[in-house]
């Protein structure tokens, strides 16, 4: 799965920081969080950090187009997530995408 989104810098818009960023893994966050989210691992300058994509917005993509989320889709949904968040320098172990961001990214991405 490692190969789903190649590694990628994100510079912060806020002042001279550069972000090296490698996916890591997918799995599904019920039984580990205790959450309603499929959760995507990155390393983030080494450091391991989770991003949780919400059920809710991947059920409302399966609604508006017929068809769910791939798990490759999933894991570049929560990469353009982490880096708006790195962007703004909000560094953190764990971010949880809103459905509401969920839709917004999937619909700048163009997937139907």
């Amino acid at each position: 799965m490692s190969a789903f989104v190649a590694p990628f810098e994100v510079r912060s818009r806020l002042a001279d920081q550069a972000y090296q960023v490698r996916f890591s893994h997918l799995w599904n966050a019920i039984a580990t969080r205790h959450s309603d989210t499929i959760d995507a691992k990155f390393l983030v300058d080494g450091k391991g950090v989770i991003v949780g994509v919400s059920h809710v917005g991947m059920r409302h993509f399966r609604e508006q187009s017929g068809r769910e989320l791939t798990d490759r889709e999933t894991s570049y949904v929560a990469a353009d997530y982490l880096r708006e968040r790195l962007e703004q320098e909000d560094e953190r172990p764990i971010y949880d995408v809103s459905p509401a961001d969920v839709q917004r990214i999937v619909a700048s991405m163009g997937l139907r």
